[in-house]
């Protein structure tokens, strides 16, 4: 990929908000990261792909992102940018649109494959939504990440993040004040680990089938990266969320040894 001229820079509001989310998560958590990004990849071209487990591990993912000096343009629903605050600043951060379930969701993989081209980083979840698996694992991922990464041949760094799903429930904003009350009072530890990049490069990307053995090995290296993060809750999580649904549906073939 040709990056000689400049890359995407982040507006001062999103660096702004991203310190505003390190503080946030230190009011209601205890936030741990590992791990690394290589130094030139920081300023992209770069896809990070993360576990998505609840509505608050976007702002975990971006605190943790803070502080190692990434920031990135964030693939989200469309839902957010419609929000008469928060989407405001969705849109002049420089962030992308999803509209899921609709004709028009194909423009937010032409946005990102742009985006990167122009030397961007890019968060987005490869399991399309906040993953039902029982064992709050990773679960069977959409091909949107891979086939990114493919088009535009930028490295994939997993991102696996684990406590999240204790600050707010599923269901949020029902139930939320009662959550947040607990998590003030507990101050769960949210531990955000980066891990090492997805080796693609034996994915030929014209072959048939490439983007679905390519999104299986970054599913693959999430579980992987995810692992250590939950040591004592190989099968299912301490905390399990009442209002969280299960669907074994899209359940990754794959389980840590």
């Amino acid at each position: 990929m040709n990056t000689a001229h400049s890359p995407w820079q982040p507006p001062l509001i999103w660096r702004g908000a991203q310190l505003l989310a390190r503080a946030v998560v230190a009011l209601v958590a205890r936030l741990e990261v590992t791990g690394d990004v290589p130094a030139h990849l920081r300023r992209g071209p770069l896809v990070l792909a993360a576990n998505h487990i609840s509505p608050f591990d976007p702002v975990a993912l971006v605190a943790a992102c803070q502080v190692r000096g990434i920031s990135p343009r964030v693939m989200a629903t469309a839902g957010l940018f419609r929000a008469p605050v928060i989407g405001t600043l969705m849109r002049h951060a420089g962030h992308i649109r999803v509209d899921r379930g609709t004709n028009a969701v194909h423009r937010a993989l032409d946005a990102a494959t742009t985006a990167v081209a122009a030397g961007s980083v890019i968060l987005i979840y490869p399991e399309g939504r906040i993953g039902l698996d029982p064992g709050m694992w990773p679960e069977r991922g959409k091909t949107g990440a891979a086939r990114l990464a493919l088009d535009c041949g930028a490295p994939v760094i997993p991102v696996a993040q684990w406590g999240a799903h204790e600050v707010l429930p599923y269901r949020a904003p029902r139930g939320m004040l009662r959550s947040l009350a607990r998590t003030l009072w507990r101050r769960p530890v949210i531990r955000v680990h980066f891990g090492e990049p997805v080796d693609l490069g034996a994915v030929n990307a014209s072959d048939p089938g490439a983007a679905r053995r390519a999104t299986d090995r970054i599913i693959d290296a999430l579980t992987d990266a995810l692992a250590p993060l939950r040591p004592d809750e190989p099968d299912t999580p301490r905390y399990v969320d009442p209002g969280r649904p299960s669907d074994t549906s899209r359940v990754h073939r794959r389980r840590p040894g």
